[in-house]
């Protein structure tokens, strides 16, 4: 299936930030690689791929075999080589970073064999002979995309069914525009779904245009893959009013459409996460000259990744710190109507931030990004026996079974929001669980 973007969209107003290897460089920095045995980066990867492996390919120049070993173990390679926090995983456990040397370039170099096989057209799999199972999926983001997958190869027959009429998830509309671009995204769907035998219907509502009950009994199994629900909000006055938007929701749009953002000269990201870091590195990407980073805990608590932060300090973003927002007001008779007032205040009670002094604050801006987190979507699943939750996270086994027979889930709705790579390896999980299944192998039947 072909899907068209619009060309005029905000994002294509960001470069990459991580230019990609040329043939020389890829193979000089193969080379480095001392191929270990007791590869700590393959054990830092939730998907294990053959890291030393890959490499060795590489420097052999045998791209393709590279290109093969990655997607064996992980099908979505192409965007977890540029997506990934490698900084976090497998380069940063990398045994060069004990001897003060530079790790290797594991990202680039598995983004250089992935992108050559897109160029190339090469195939490396095909759908396995029918089984007449077929299996559904609720989401078409990482998650199930990799898990249905993984079904055709073993030959069962998928359909995916998701709320949107983009897909792809978070890959196509929540990733920063200078790791990947919604485009590049959708060209992987394509390369997934070209495999065969994927049935996608967008546009199309769990528990409203179909039932849960309807899925159970009209399919042999079910993957739930429905990521995370709307952006969290403060729960403070002013929140609705024109220039407030969710982080999650704005970052979609900016990267689908294209924002006009001509009179935004302030801009406030409150929060203290990746997707705060992220919407505040994009705002100042777009042009906007005054960039606040509004955070209710201290450097030491902050749970956005330290290279995306010293990145965005590094673009010009600055931070108050220990600043709690209580209210957000707009003034009709100041020089500019439409300007935004965060009032802020450091006098909280949060147990990982003691002794905080108080504080007041009053913050301008012409756009307010609340990234705070994300609602859970447990709603749809209200009385649907076998289907639990806990802590806001549908509650699943090693495998990822849920309770009720047949019924498997993996990705955000699962783990509360963490990275793709482990949404790919979720879902492959669950497809190996879900084919002992109709196998008649497990009890999960």
């Amino acid at each position: 299936m072909t899907i068209q973007l619009p060309s005029s969209r905000s994002e294509t107003a960001f470069e990459d930030f991580k230019l990609p290897l040329l043939r020389g460089e890829a193979i000089a920095e193969a080379t480095r690689c001392l191929f270990c045995h007791d590869a700590p980066c393959i054990q830092a990867c939730p998907t294990e791929i053959d890291i030393p492996q890959f490499i060795r390919k590489i420097a052999s120049d045998n791209v393709r075999g590279s290109a093969k070993t990655i997607f064996e173990s992980n099908i979505l390679g192409m965007s977890c080589a540029r997506v990934c926090p490698v900084e976090v995983l497998c380069v940063g456990a990398c045994v060069y970073n004990q001897v003060d040397q530079p790790p290797i370039a594991i990202g680039k170099l598995q983004r250089y064999a992935t992108d050559r096989a897109y160029e190339e057209g090469w195939e490396f799999f095909t759908a396995g002979a029918s089984t007449g199972k077929r299996v559904a999926l609720i989401g078409a983001g990482p998650a199930s995309l990799a898990a249905a997958h993984e079904l055709r190869r073993f030959g069962h027959a998928c359909t995916i069914f998701e709320q949107r009429t983009t897909i792809g998830g978070l890959n196509t509309t929540g990733v920063a525009p200078y790791k990947m671009k919604a485009d590049r995204a959708l060209t992987e769907v394509e390369w997934v779904l070209s495999i065969g035998g994927i049935e996608v219907k967008t546009g199309v509502t769990v528990g409203v245009d179909i039932s849960l009950a309807d899925l159970d009994s009209a399919f042999d199994a079910v993957f739930v893959g429905v990521g995370l629900g709307e952006d969290s909000s403060l729960g403070i006055a002013g929140e609705q009013l024109d220039g407030v938007h969710g982080a999650v929701a704005w970052i979609e749009q900016m990267k689908l459409r294209s924002l006009d953002l001509s009179k935004i000269q302030r801009a406030v990201v409150i929060g203290g996460g990746n997707t705060a870091l992220d919407a505040a590195r994009e705002v100042k990407g777009l042009g906007i000259p005054w960039v606040t980073l509004l955070y209710r805990g201290t450097r030491e608590v902050m749970k956005g990744y330290a290279h995306e932060f010293d990145a965005a300090m590094r673009e010009g973003v600055r931070v108050e710190w220990q600043c709690n927002a209580r209210e957000i007001s707009g003034n009709p008779f100041a020089a500019d109507p439409s300007r935004l007032y965060i009032v802020a205040c450091g006098q909280f009670e949060d147990h990982r931030v003691p002794n905080l002094r108080e504080r007041y604050l009053e913050v301008e801006a012409d756009l307010v990004l609340v990234a705070v987190g994300q609602s859970k979507l447990t709603t749809m699943f209200t009385g649907f026996e076998g289907i639990e939750f806990e802590e806001g996270r549908l509650r699943v086994d090693a495998v990822g079974f849920t309770g009720r027979p047949r019924w498997f889930a993996g990705g955000d709705c699962t783990n509360a929001g963490k990275e793709v790579v482990n949404a790919v390896a979720e879902g492959k999980r669950a497809a190996h669980a879900i084919h002992a299944a109709l196998q008649g192998g497990i009890h999960h039947g």
